[in-house]
């Protein structure tokens, strides 16, 4: 059996069909990493089979990360503490005609973000990814406000499956750790209100006074 095979046995798109198609792709892609889906499949009618399956409905990108998420859980068991990094990237995608697409830092750019929660050991040993926040930006309206969900959420959010994880694996010492962007009251709130389940540790935005004063 082979990696993607053994990562994704409990893959459930609906279609036994699409289930082979989802192992067979993550082979095929972690070959060739940095290469482009065509270039990365063996022939045209390969190529062809990947953009059906990733253009179906049934294939959500949560529903295929869903045997990984299971996988990176059980690999946290016997694990004296677990460090779960958060933050952002851009998924730039400019110059292509992709609908449902958003501005990145600049206006004129276009694309999405992605903000993952990557699970590792103290030791660098990689867990796996156990959550992922996904968005498009609005475009500014002609008062140079932008609409949509509040951005600083996916913090929160993060936070929340961290803390999820703490509770079914109390046997785990479990870590979020953010940069600065997570330097909000709002995540620290949030942690009080879950009773600190797990550990948090975030690079100082903000000057704050010590209980000791100073």
């Amino acid at each position: 059996m082979s990696w993607a095979a053994e990562e994704l046995k409990t893959i459930d798109l609906g279609d036994a069909r699409l289930n082979a198609r989802a192992v067979l792709l993550a082979e095929r892609l972690s070959q060739k990493p940095t290469e482009s889906i065509p270039n990365s499949c063996n022939g045209w009618g390969e190529t062809q089979a990947a953009y059906r399956f990733l253009s179906n409905e049934k294939t959500d990108w949560e529903e295929i990360l869903a045997a990984h998420w299971a996988c990176t859980t059980e690999r946290m068991r016997g694990q004296a503490v677990v460090l779960n990094i958060q933050d952002t990237t851009e998924l730039d995608f400019n110059g292509q005609e992709i609908t449902g697409l958003g501005p990145l830092s600049y206006e004129a750019q276009r694309g999405l973000y992605l903000h993952p929660t990557y699970a590792i050991t103290p030791e660098r040993e990689p867990l796996g990814v156990i959550d992922a926040w996904m968005w498009a930006r609005e475009f500014k309206d002609e008062n140079g406000q932008r609409g949509g969900i509040k951005e600083s959420e996916r913090w929160l959010e993060g936070y929340e499956r961290v803390a999820q994880q703490a509770l079914a694996l109390p046997e785990v010492r479990q870590v979020y750790l953010a940069d600065r962007e997570a330097d909000i009251q709002a995540l620290f709130q949030r942690a009080k209100d879950l009773n600190h389940a797990a550990d948090y540790l975030v690079r100082c935005k903000h000057n704050r006074v010590l209980p000791e004063g100073g």
